[in-house]
Parts: structure tokens; C-alpha cells; sequence
């Protein structure tokens, strides 16, 4: 087995120790305890992220960080004996043997039980015992215990497990209120007859099977006293949202006039590929430009390819181009009729006003990455097929995504790649002053000093993109973040922007995963951090339809119907809410935002869609009150259509930016 010490050890320090679990027992536990050796030979590359992992019979090896507040909250120590129901793996088993004097675990499965025996045995934990069973019925004969743990979310704590702990003993386990959201519990005994109980927050695990827990087709078998809601949370949201009209109503834009003295204004999309989301945003896009004098929209675009259509947008004179924008994978994100819809009223919108008052629209992307993307591709393909299959998974890849590393993310690329690295570089920078050389002819002073940005922040960025991790997404973010800072500062003190962009990058990355355990930011951070309360971050979502997206990077579009939303999603709520669309300000209702807070899962879909794996592909952690502003509703949701030579129109100049 490889040595990983200096590995566990930073996974203890960044994953555990920083997020405030501080018992020492569990610390040194941790450092101790081989997570490698408790997953396939398939994950163990991954076993020190932070993240769940696949281990067999639908089930998973929880994430570090869950693993030691547990065993905190538990407050296990040397000479104690210990329950754990849900052996799975045995991981956190063996952290328990390090810092207890006995060890008692309950697996349901009986395949991982066998596993899980041998794999303890072999690696001399032999203060464990371990059997195949009902877990919500404990191990009478063994206990009482001075700390039970469960590893599935309960209906209620199951009643036999409360009467097995010794006085004085801990049992700590994930209930699951109404409304499907689970929150991590402490009780207590602290008699014979009396217990103390006390919430710890929001997490997320499989079901506890069993005679005190659900059946196996999520029903619950127990009814212990469990805290009554007078209102459900679909509930209260039906109560605190705001109908919204048609995208296509003139209504729908006045309902965002909340957001008129903002100084940006970020408008998200749960998906590239769905047009009521850019209807939407076009629609309140042209409210805000009409009524609160927004000059700017600026959006998840290469800056040259936007930089045409600004041009037309502002009727200034076209230059030649090698290729039309937006010709490259992925064409239907921004080459579709809704796009093409919003470009020609900026067109008519700006006709006859003076240059001052005109709208730009600008592109805050990393230079012209679809061309950058295919040179060095092309590059690879010629001298490194493999390692150009991992750099296609990686480019198709969202913060999501990486919570599937079986599927998309393989921890480094071949030697043959390191060694012909700068060739790499090289050619890209090669590419990108050539087309700075082309841009540079007539271009205005902004476009040009744009484009050299990027060429110095090119190397670092690919060279980053290749390895994986936050640095390469928060090069980008940060990137994006600086342009649209530029941009402002060159309409004056006074300009106001809209951004379009994914939600991924306009919600605030602090309340997701992507922030709280990756270490990652975004552009709805950045901006909040800089402009506080005059920045709105607007998320969207959906909860079934069709979509426009690819099942791989550099694949054909496809129309793909999209699955309905997972049960205890913030979708499924918004969908249980029964209201078509919506609007949801989230500061609105301070009762409503409490309860929403507990993260839940939140569905991200980009230009990359594989519903056969949507769960690990497409959904992850985050906290919607603190990620957004408001949350813009449409229950089912309608894909895009692409730009084709069928939408040409007639009389429409050979100089038309799209070029169909």
C-alpha cells in the first residue's frame, strides 16, 4: 500500500480540523486511520477529497469532515464502547476502534459486512465486532453503550436505540423532518427515564431500513413523537412567492424593479441549454435597461466572439473574420433564436442614441476559449491520444461534476503529456497573439487591452485547467470578475451591468461546496464582496422539460428530457409549491429563509447533461437564502433552439453577427 501519510494528514488539518472539529482523539484518529484502504482501487486516488465515494450496494463512504463531527458530537473516549449502525465500509469503524475500548457495528448489507470483516481483520483492528442486520433493533446483549452512532437518516430515533445507551451516553443520528430535509442529532440520557436532545445541522445520508426506521419504499414504520410544522416548506414557499407572468408578458420585468439601484445585477441559468432561462433574463435584461438606465450586459462569453456582437448591437463597422462567433462547440449556448431575439432589440434599442447612452455587450470569458480548447486538442491528439481524452472529460467538466470522480475525474495525466507540457503552452500562446495581431486592427483601446489580459493569464490558467482543482475554476471566476470590472470603469463612476450566467457562477460559491470545501470563488462572491448590497444575485431553476445539451465535450447537441427534480432538492420543493413560475425573493420572508438555509441538493446542468448519472453528475451541496438573492421559478422548462439557415431573415446584411 502507498504511503499517504503527509496526504491524511492535510486532509485532517484543511478538511476537518479548519471546519472546527477539535477533539483531539479524533484528530489523531483520523491522521492514523488508512481512508484509502476502505474504498475501491477505483477511488482510492480520491479518497482523501472531501467527499462521499461509491462503495457498493447503492451505498456510500461518507466524507471525512462528516465522519469526524460525528464521532465529536459523540464524545467518544479511551475505555468507552461503542454502537455504529451502518458498518458500510468499516472507515469510520476504525477511527472508532483508534480512540474507544470497544467497538460494536450493524450492517444491513451482508456483502459489505464480508468485506468490511476482512478488510479490519487484515489491517489488525481487532477491538471490532460486526454483524449482519436490523440496526434500528441496536445489539442488546452487547450494550450499554456510552455512544451510538447512526450513519442513516431516521424518521425519529428508534426507541431501542435510546433505551441501549448507558446513563450519561450519547446517541447521535440524522432525523429527518416533513419536509424531507434531515438535521444531525444529539440526545442525551441523562436518567433512567429522560433524555435531552439537541440539533447539530443539516446533513444528508441514505435511509435507515429497518422495524424502528423506513421500509425499503421510503414509508415510515415508527411513529415516535416528531416535532410538528404548521406549515410545510412548499408550504411557505407557495405563500411568499410572486406569480410570474410569460417571459414574452410585459408584466415580467416590472416585477424586478426591487433591483433597479443596483449597481450589477446577476441573472443565473440552471442550465445552457433551457430557453425560458434566457427569455428570462432578456426580459428583465430590457426592464432594466429601460427603467433604471443599465448600459451594460455582460455575459459567460468569449470576449472576441461578444465583441461582434457588440459591435453590430452598436452599429459600428464590422471587421473580417475568420469564423462567425459563437461557431465552435458549444454553438446553441449563445447561436439561438432566443439570443438572436434580445440581439436584434439591443440593435433597435440603441438605433439613433448617442454612443454615451448606447448598451454594450461584452464577453467576460477567458480569451476565445473554443479555439483555444481545439488547438490544443488537436495538439494532443497527434502526440498524446490518451491524454487528450482526459483533457475532453476535464472541459466538459462543472463544479458538480467533480463529486463523480469515476466518471469524470482522473487525478493526473500521463507522463508523455508532462514531458511535451510547454510544447502545449506554447502553441496556445502562439494561437492567441495571432489573433490578438488580427483583433488589434481597429480595434478600440478596451478591446485591445482586453485581449492582451488574457494572453498573459493564459498559460497560467491551461496550464491549471490540465491539473484540475480550485485553482484553475477560481482563475477563471477571477478573470471574469475583472473584466466586468473593467468594462464598468470604462462607461464611467455611474454604469450599471446585468450578467448572464450560470448559477454555478453568479451564486455566491461561500453557501455551496464549491466554496465550503473546495476552497473555491466565483463572479456572485466577488461581487458581493466588492459591492455589497448594490450587487443581486438572481438564480434560476427548473424541475423537468426538455434541455439542449451534449452527453460529451465536442459532441453533437441533442434535445435530452430532463429528469425530474431529486426528492428533498430545493427543486423538489419549488416544484411541490405547484405554482408554474415564480419569483422568490429570498430576503422577503425571514421565517421561510431560516428553513431554507439547511443546505440541501441543487441541481447544475452546463452544456454537458447525463441524466444516467444525474445524481453524482448534477447535483451537490448549497444553502439557497445565502447562495442567492431570489430564485426565479419555471416548473417545466422547454430547450432552446439553435440558430440554423432555416432563421435567416430576409433583407438581413451578409455583415449580420450570427451569420446564418
Amino acid at each position: 500500500m502507498d504511503d499517504r501519510t503527509t496526504e491524511r494528514a492535510a486532509m485532517v488539518t484543511q478538511q476537518i480540523e479548519r471546519r472546527n472539529v477539535q477533539d483531539l482523539h479524533v484528530l489523531e484518529a483520523m491522521r492514523d486511520v488508512p481512508r484509502e484502504a476502505f474504498v475501491g482501487p477505483d477511488m482510492a486516488q480520491f479518497a482523501y477529497e472531501d467527499r462521499p465515494l461509491p462503495i457498493g450496494e447503492g451505498q456510500t463512504i461518507s466524507q471525512p469532515y462528516i465522519v469526524g463531527l460525528m464521532i465529536e458530537a459523540a464524545e467518544v473516549r479511551p475505555g468507552e464502547t461503542v454502537l455504529e449502525i451502518g458498518l458500510g465500509s468499516g472507515y469510520a469503524t476504525a477511527v472508532l476502534s483508534r480512540i474507544a475500548d470497544s467497538v460494536y457495528a450493524i450492517e444491513r448489507h451482508d456483502a459489505l459486512t464480508q468485506t468490511a470483516r476482512k478488510r479490519l481483520s487484515e489491517l489488525g483492528y481487532d477491538n471490532v465486532t460486526i454483524r449482519t442486520g436490523d440496526g434500528t433493533g441496536g445489539w442488546e446483549d452487547a450494550g450499554p453503550f456510552d455512544a451510538i452512532l447512526v450513519a442513516a437518516g431516521a424518521p425519529s430515533a428508534p426507541a431501542s436505540l435510546k433505551r441501549q445507551l448507558a446513563v450519561g451516553g450519547v446517541l447521535v443520528i440524522p432525523v429527518q423532518q416533513s419536509d424531507q430535509h434531515q438535521t444531525l442529532t444529539r440526545i442525551r440520557r441523562t436518567a433512567e427515564d429522560a433524555w435531552e436532545t439537541e440539533q447539530l445541522g443539516a446533513v444528508r445520508f441514505v435511509p435507515l431500513i429497518g422495524a424502528e426506521g423506513w421500509t425499503e419504499d421510503g414509508q415510515r414504520v415508527a411513529s415516535n413523537d416528531v416535532p410538528a410544522r404548521d406549515l410545510s416548506l412548499p408550504d411557505m414557499i407557495s405563500h411568499a412567492a410572486e406569480p410570474l407572468p410569460d417571459p414574452d408578458d410585459p408584466g415580467f420585468g416590472a416585477l424586478f424593479d426591487r433591483y433597479g439601484n443596483s449597481r450589477v445585477v446577476l441573472l443565473g441559468e440552471a442550465s445552457h441549454g433551457t430557453s425560458e432561462f434566457y427569455r428570462a433574463r432578456a426580459a428583465i435584461t430590457r426592464h432594466l435597461i429601460e427603467n433604471h438606465s443599465f448600459s451594460i450586459v455582460a455575459v459567460e462569453a468569449d470576449w472576441p466572439d461578444a465583441a461582434v456582437i457588440d459591435r453590430h448591437v452598436r452599429q459600428r463597422e464590422s471587421r473580417p473574420l475568420d469564423d462567425v462567433p459563437f461557431s465552435r462547440f458549444p454553438t446553441w449556448m449563445w447561436r439561438n433564436t432566443d439570443v438572436r431575439d434580445f440581439v436584434d432589440w439591443l440593435h433597435d434599442h440603441n438605433d439613433g442614441l448617442e454612443t454615451e447612452r448606447q448598451v454594450a455587450f461584452h464577453g467576460l470569458d477567458i480569451y476565445n476559449m473554443g479555439a483555444s480548447i481545439a488547438a490544443v486538442l488537436d495538439y494532443l491528439d497527434n502526440v498524446d491520444p490518451d491524454a487528450a481524452e482526459i483533457a475532453r472529460e476535464r472541459y466538459g467538466c462543472i463544479t458538480p461534476w467533480q463529486s463523480n470522480p469515476a466518471a469524470y475525474g482522473r487525478a493526473a495525466l500521463s507522463q508523455s503529456y508532462r514531458d511535451c507540457e510547454a510544447d502545449v503552452v506554447a502553441q496556445l500562446q502562439s494561437l492567441l497573439e495571432r489573433q490578438l495581431d488580427d483583433a488589434e486592427n481597429g480595434a478600440g483601446f478596451l478591446d485591445a487591452a482586453q485581449n492582451a489580459r488574457l494572453i498573459r493569464s493564459a498559460e497560467q490558467y491551461y496550464k491549471a485547467m490540465y491539473y484540475g482543482g480550485a485553482e484553475s475554476w477560481n482563475l477563471r471566476d477571477s478573470h471574469m470578475f475583472e473584466t466586468l470590472e473593467h468594462v464598468l470603469k470604462a462607461r464611467g463612476p455611474d454604469a450599471k451591468a446585468v450578467v448572464w450566467a450560470h448559477n454555478s457562477h453568479i451564486g455566491d460559491a461561500r453557501a455551496t461546496d464549491m466554496g465550503a470545501a473546495r476552497g473555491e470563488h466565483n463572479i456572485g462572491q466577488l461581487a458581493r464582496e466588492r459591492f455589497g448590497d448594490k450587487a443581486a444575485l438572481i438564480g434560476f431553476g427548473t424541475h423537468c422539460g426538455t434541455v439542449a445539451a451534449a452527453t460529451d465535450w465536442n459532441g453533437e447537441m441533442q434535445i435530452k428530457r430532463v429528469r425530474p427534480s431529486k426528492e428533498g432538492s430545493y427543486e423538489r420543493l419549488c416544484h411541490d409549491a405547484g405554482l408554474p413560475r415564480f419569483l422568490l425573493d429570498l430576503h422577503r420572508d425571514p421565517a421561510l429563509r431560516t428553513r431554507l438555509e439547511v443546505p440541501r441538493l441543487e441541481r447544475f446542468i452546463g452544456v454537458i447533461y447525463r441524466p444516467e448519472t444525474e445524481l453524482q453528475s448534477h447535483y451537490a451541496e448549497a444553502s439557497l437564502p445565502r447562495q442567492f438573492d431570489a430564485f426565479v421559478w419555471f416548473d417545466k422548462t422547454n430547450a432552446v433552439t439553435p440558430l440554423g439557415p432555416e432563421h435567416r431573415r430576409d433583407g438581413m446584411p451578409e455583415t449580420y453577427p450570427f451569420g446564418v
